[in-house]
């Protein structure tokens, strides 16, 4: 920085500083809320499996649907476990196919659906 001798050039300086400081903060707040979108258990999964079929070729619809299919079944699996009650039972199936309803959703739909909620809440 330049050595300043005027109070105006001081003020100037300052006005810089708390706009540049503004600008820094609305970025650190945005970075925050990307992490925050990426880190949900669903974006998780969704990412994972996204990289799962793009590491290991899978194109299909046929392929991606059968990922979802067993993401939504360990997800029964980790919640119900061997359970012989028929309230669990049928939990476990509506927890499965929310689960692979979810999952089976394509990624970019769901950031623009939030996205959207997000702008109108802020206005």
């Amino acid at each position: 920085m330049e050595t300043i001798y005027t109070i105006d050039g001081l003020n100037q300086t300052i006005q810089q500083l708390e706009i540049r400081q503004d600008a820094e903060w609305c970025a650190i707040k945005d970075e925050i809320d990307e992490i925050k979108h990426n880190l949900k258990p669903l974006n998780l999964i969704r990412n994972t499996v996204e990289e799962i079929n793009e590491t290991v070729g899978f194109k299909s619809n046929l392929a991606q649907s059968a990922i979802s299919i067993g993401i939504g079944y360990l997800a029964k699996r980790f919640v119900v476990g061997k359970s012989t009650s028929a309230f669990k039972g049928i939990f476990g199936s509506l927890l499965q196919l929310v689960v692979t309803n979810l999952v089976s959703k394509p990624h970019h739909d769901s950031q623009k659906e939030e996205s959207s909620q997000q702008e109108s809440s802020r206005e």
